[in-house]
């Protein structure tokens, strides 16, 4: 008889790392829609598109182990200063020294973030996502 076993967990430096991968693709699906204005434009629609469904793609291997709280507020968090900074350099924009100040506060705060994340004792413990775990029974 075969037994079924939950899928090893990712390690928390590759959660990490897909996150920012995410928040990497968020910025590029950020110009994108910005460029292709209104989906008028074909080739920045499709940058956009592919970029958003590689987002969301990268954003769910993070969040296997990492909160989901957290995960979105890190990859919000990255998306819109990258979006905010890298804006002036493709469109027509620009940022006030205010505005780089508060862009400035958002990845302090994306960097508290990040170090103030521990593994929850059950998920250290066992290796297994959260999702995965499954309580025994007091008589087990």
């Amino acid at each position: 008889m075969s037994s079924t076993t939950a899928p090893a967990a990712p390690s928390a430096t590759r959660s990490w790392t897909m996150l920012l991968l995410a928040g990497g693709f968020e910025v590029v699906y950020a110009l994108a829609v910005g460029g292709s204005e209104g989906f008028s434009v074909l080739t920045w629609s499709l940058v956009g598109i592919v970029f958003f469904l590689l987002t969301l793609w990268a954003l769910s291997q993070a969040l296997r182990t990492i909160d989901v709280g957290i995960g979105y507020a890190v990859w919000a968090g990255i998306g819109a200063v990258g979006a905010a900074v890298l804006g002036p350099v493709f469109f027509d924009e620009t940022l006030t020294g205010v505005q780089y100040l508060w862009l400035g506060l958002i990845i302090a705060g994306v960097i508290i973030l990040k170090l103030a994340d521990k593994p929850s004792a059950p998920e250290a413990t066992t290796g297994q996502p959260r999702h995965a775990q499954q309580t025994q029974p007091a008589n087990a």
